[in-house]
């Protein structure tokens, strides 16, 4: 698949300032001061005998400093400390498509489904501060709890991913909303939507009204699925959706297949990277008829 990603202008303190923040966010900026826990039973020669008990009675821990650049640009690592894990392309993904929807005047909020620790969240966030949109809102939906247990009866695909078991994935509000403050980025321009899909996306539709940018980031069929089947209908035509984890996760890619089919979209299907995607609505749009090809200024 090409990879035409729009790449509108900006002023360009705008344009560093995000580019900036894209790199914050992952802490690509600051990999070499990461600090990791080491697997003790990774040990050479073996874990020395005792250790383990020592640390734990000390409140130590043994750690290595400096993560894997290439992983963490293309999103392949759970950093521990960074605020979002998608990775550098499609970071700059959802930059390029958001200021786009500005530039070009589509209509609608910005929409995330999965937000993890909010680093995409305070991203949408500083695009409408860099460029100046004081209208538009920024809707962040998670149950703030992890994932929840896969439904074996209605799908039973997402019962191998197991990710409600994964504790790294719970990271609660509160936690969430300190990330966004760190930056600034922290106001009454974001909307919080707590709690499972199945229960919070079918009703949302009078609340968020139309939306320019949808971002899925929901892994499960049942999560996926759900996010398209009550939010994509709200995308205004020029309007975005991008899914993260298409590449990634069989069970997603075939609720974003089935989501197409049923609906009959035909939009050209874009690869950011590994596993994210993204699409446009057909449209009028205020801007040009087509993006630049990525990389293209």
């Amino acid at each position: 698949m090409a990879v035409p990603l729009p790449r509108p202008p900006l002023a360009e303190p705008a344009a560093r300032y995000l580019d900036l923040l894209v790199r914050c966010v992952c802490r690509d900026l600051f990999l070499e001061e990461e600090a990791r826990d080491v697997d003790l039973s990774a040990w050479p020669g073996g874990e020395p005998d005792g250790l383990r008990a020592a640390l734990r009675e000390a409140g130590w821990r043994v750690v290595r400093r400096g993560g894997d650049r290439a992983a963490r640009a293309e999103g392949r690592d759970w950093p521990p400390y960074a605020e979002t894990m998608i990775g550098l392309a499609r970071l700059h993904n959802v930059v390029e498509c958001a200021t786009t929807a500005i530039a070009e005047g589509v209509p609608g909020v910005f929409v995330e489904t999965g937000v993890w620790r909010g680093g995409t969240v305070a991203l949408l966030r500083a695009v409408l501060a860099a460029t100046g949109d004081t209208e538009r809102r920024v809707v962040a939906c998670d149950s703030f709890a992890g994932l929840p247990p896969p439904d074996a009866e209605r799908y039973p695909v997402d019962v191998p991913l197991r990710l409600h078991t994964f504790r790294e994935l719970a990271v609660d509000l509160p936690t969430v909303q300190a990330n966004l403050a760190r930056y600034g980025l922290l106001d009454d321009r974001v909307d919080w939507v707590v709690g499972w899909f199945r229960d919070t996306l079918p009703g949302l539709a009078t609340r968020v009204g139309p939306i320019s940018v949808l971002r899925l980031d929901g892994d499960y069929y049942e999560s996926t699925i759900d996010a398209l089947t009550h939010l994509e209908p709200l995308v205004s035509p020029g309007g975005f959706v991008i899914v993260d984890d298409y590449g990634g996760i069989d069970a997603c890619r075939q609720a974003v297949d089935d989501h197409r089919r049923a609906r009959g979209i035909t939009a050209e299907l874009h690869r950011v990277d590994w596993t994210g995607v993204w699409w446009r609505v057909p449209g009028p749009r205020s801007g040009p008829a087509e993006p630049e090809p990525h990389g293209a200024r």
